[in-house]
């Protein structure tokens, strides 16, 4: 089994989206079936094909953020002597421009709102660091040199 790895925060997330796939979306696939249903025939009804589809990945969502949480580990006591999932890092680098990164697990990753992957080059480059460490990393396009600014916890 593989670890799923999430913040408080995301945890919450999973929660209230797997709240309102089981009694809001599923209730609403099942009347589109009913009503596709009392138009007749369903082995020629793209209404019926469509709503029956919609199930089955309202069905699959369900699935997976079951999985997900059954499979969490909670972080919810940050360190942040060091950089570790569950902390913001300010970051400057060599051209003096600072970007600040949440590290999160993969479940919860979503770059353009700057939340990396405890797994992506730059997570795992950074994670064990300290504040005023200039760390080099390896990333697609080439190396990255940044220094840590600055390290809190995310969830307080």
């Amino acid at each position: 089994m593989v670890e799923v790895i999430l913040t408080k925060e995301g945890k919450k997330q999973l929660e209230e989206r797997l709240e309102e796939l089981k009694n809001k979306k599923r209730r609403e696939v099942a009347e589109r079936i009913k009503e596709a249903r009392e138009f007749g025939d369903i082995s020629e009804n793209a209404e019926y094909d469509a709503a029956k589809e919609e199930q089955a990945k309202v069905e699959g969502e369900i699935n997976e953020i079951e999985a997900k949480l059954r499979l969490a580990t909670v972080i919810d006591d940050v360190d942040t002597s060091v950089v570790s999932v569950g902390c913001t890092v300010t970051l400057r680098d060599a051209n003096d421009n600072e970007k600040i990164l949440t590290i999160v697990g993969t479940a919860e990753a979503d770059p353009f709102k700057g939340r990396i992957s405890n797994e992506s080059p730059i997570g795992r480059g950074l994670i064990g660091h300290k504040t005023g460490a200039r760390v080099e990393i390896t990333v697609p396009n080439g190396k990255q040199i940044y220094k840590i600014v600055k390290i809190k916890n995310e969830q307080k």
